[in-house]
């Protein structure tokens, strides 16, 4: 089991699962998950890497801070919480709310993150998305971000239902281990947990601008990967395509939104040899998709 520590990193106390040694690999979760989302992640990569997993601000067990929810303070808790554990050099790897602040860490702070991993997200209104977002975007995109404490309102007391749809559509109706599935709900229950969840999306237009700057002075230039799986597919690569200097795209077949849960060994499959430094693109030029 990964150690379980307390590290206040940009003025939040952020609850963090530590697992292994060697090269640090720096792993943030979306919603509604926590750590836990990486489990079968962290314990494959803790043999080669110091695995670092933690809450995000304001979700699970980290603390409920009152604002802040923006990518670019996520990605400020990033680098302190790397720079408050002693580690100079990650590999970065981000899914959903967690792919924009490992985005903006790796533009902003390219000496830092060695290699990028993203998944399973759109970053702003970078062009490249057209086709998902013909008809708009999700509808809990705007549930969650429309009058303020609408959605937790709505929600309160019935938290463990709502939650059960995000994890049954992302993983294809094939749901989550239980203890996984319990460990989410309770992170997700009560007015002030929402509060913070739905502050992320409240917090996306300020995000969106963010990325539109950082991309107008800067590229990655570290090695990057992004996967898709079902909805996003190959929507994300199609946006980090022009600004990347270095880029692997996959869409994972027969795989929910949840990778790391729906289909761990096909990430796994590709995380390996990407973290390891391994040429992907000699090994599957033009990208791939994975069972």
């Amino acid at each position: 089991m990964p150690e379980l520590r307390r590290v206040l990193a940009n003025g939040v106390e952020l609850n963090v699962a530590l697992s292994g040694s060697g090269p640090a690999v720096l792993l943030l979760h979306g919603f509604p998950h926590t750590w836990e989302l990486w489990t079968d992640i962290m314990a494959d990569l803790s043999g080669r890497y110091r695995v670092i997993a933690p809450d995000l601000r304001g979700f699970g067990a980290s603390g409920r801070a009152a604002s802040g929810y923006d990518a670019g303070a996520l990605a400020e808790d990033a680098a302190a919480l790397l720079a408050t554990l002693g580690i100079s050099s990650a590999a970065v790897v981000g899914i959903d709310a967690g792919t924009a602040p490992a985005f903006l860490l790796a533009l902003r702070r390219p000496g830092l993150v060695r290699r990028l991993v993203v998944m399973e997200s759109l970053l702003g209104r970078l062009p490249g998305a057209e086709d998902f977002l013909a008809d708009g975007p999700p509808w809990w995109f705007g549930f969650h971000s429309a009058a303020p404490h609408l959605a937790e309102t709505v929600l309160e007391g019935h938290e463990a239902a709502y939650v059960d749809w995000f994890l049954n559509a992302g993983t294809l109706d094939d749901g989550v281990p239980p203890a996984i599935r319990n460990a989410f709900v309770r992170a997700y229950t009560g007015r002030e947990a929402l509060r913070c969840a739905f502050s992320y999306y409240r917090a996306l237009p300020e995000s969106a601008v963010q990325i539109e700057q950082a991309v107008a002075t800067a590229r990655l230039t570290m090695p990057t990967m992004a996967l898709g799986a079902r909805p996003v597919g190959a929507a994300l690569e199609r946006q980090l395509r022009p600004i990347t200097d270095d880029l692997t795209g996959h869409v994972i077949e027969d795989c929910g939104h949840i990778i790391p849960l729906h289909r761990p060994h096909s990430l796994l499959t590709l995380l390996r040899p990407f973290l390891a430094g391994e040429d992907a693109k000699a090994r599957d030029r033009g990208g791939a998709d994975i069972r």
